[in-house]
C-alpha cells in the first residue's frame, strides 16, 4: 500500500516523494564518506538508479528523497514503511519510518532529526496512528544513540527480526533493536525532537 504523502518541509530538510530525478544528486551522496554504513542499505553510485526503482517498486513503501534545503541537494533517503490498519475500522493503527540513510555531509546536522519530526508529525497528527515504529540492526550502536537523543523510546530487542543489510551477510537474519512512540508519548517526543534541532542550529546573527 503507498501512501499518497506531499512534499514536506522543514527549514533544513525537505522530503519529497522519491522520484528518478532524484537519482544523480543520491549517486553523489551515496559516495562521500561512507564508514557509518555498515549496517544500512546505501547503494554505490552506480546502483542508485536500480536503488531508486527497487524502492518505488517495493510494496509497502512510500519513500522520500531527503534533499537539504540550504543547498536543494539530495542528501539521502528516508520511508514510511509497513502501515497496518485497524482490525475494527478504517484507518492505519501503525507505521514504521525506516530505509533511512543519509549523506555524511547532513549526519550530525539536524536533518535526521528535523526528517523524523516531520514524519511523525504526518503520521500522528494526520494520518491518526497510534504508533510509529523505527528499528535498527541491534550492533548498531551510532543509530541506537542516534534514536535515544531523539527522545524516542526503546522497546528492546527482537531477535531474527530482520533481513541483515551487513556485508557479507546476504540472506540472514538480524538482531533488530526496536525504538517506538505511541500517540500518548508523541507530545513529549515532539517537543524533543524540537529541542534536539533548536541545539543542533547555530546561533542568528
Amino acid at each position: 500500500m503507498r501512501l499518497d504523502v506531499p512534499v514536506l518541509a522543514g527549514d533544513l530538510v525537505r522530503l519529497e516523494p522519491l522520484d528518478t530525478r532524484h537519482v544523480a544528486g543520491l549517486a553523489e551522496a551515496a559516495e562521500e564518506e561512507r564508514s557509518s554504513y555498515g549496517f544500512t542499505l546505501v547503494p554505490r553510485a552506480a546502483e542508485m538508479a536500480g536503488y531508486v526503482a527497487a524502492q518505488l517498486g517495493r510494496a509497502g513503501l512510500t519513500p522520500f528523497g531527503q534533499v537539504r534545503v540550504a543547498d536543494g541537494r539530495p542528501v539521502g533517503c528516508t520511508g514510511l514503511w509497513d502501515p497496518r490498519g485497524r482490525p475494527d475500522r478504517p484507518g492505519l493503527r501503525a507505521i514504521e519510518i525506516g530505509f533511512t540513510w543519509l549523506a555524511a555531509s547532513a549526519q550530525g546536522t539536524g536533518i535526521n532529526a528535523e526528517a523524523k519530526l516531520l514524519l511523525m508529525t504526518y503520521a500522528f497528527e494526520t494520518l491518526g496512528v497510534a504508533r510509529v515504529d523505527l528499528k535498527t540492526d541491534a550492533r548498531n550502536a551510532r543509530c541506537r544513540r542516534a534514536l535515544e537523543r531523539l527522545g524516542i523510546p526503546f522497546e528492546g530487542v527482537l531477535r531474527s527480526w530482520s533481513v541483515s543489510w551487513a556485508p557479507g551477510e546476504e540472506g540472514r537474519l538480524r538482531d533488530s533493536a526496536m525504538f517506538a512512540a505511541t500517540a500518548e508519548d508523541w507530545p513529549g517526543v515532539k517537543a524533543a525532537l524540537r529541542a534536539r534541532l533548536t541545539a543542533t542550529r547555530p546561533p542568528r546573527p
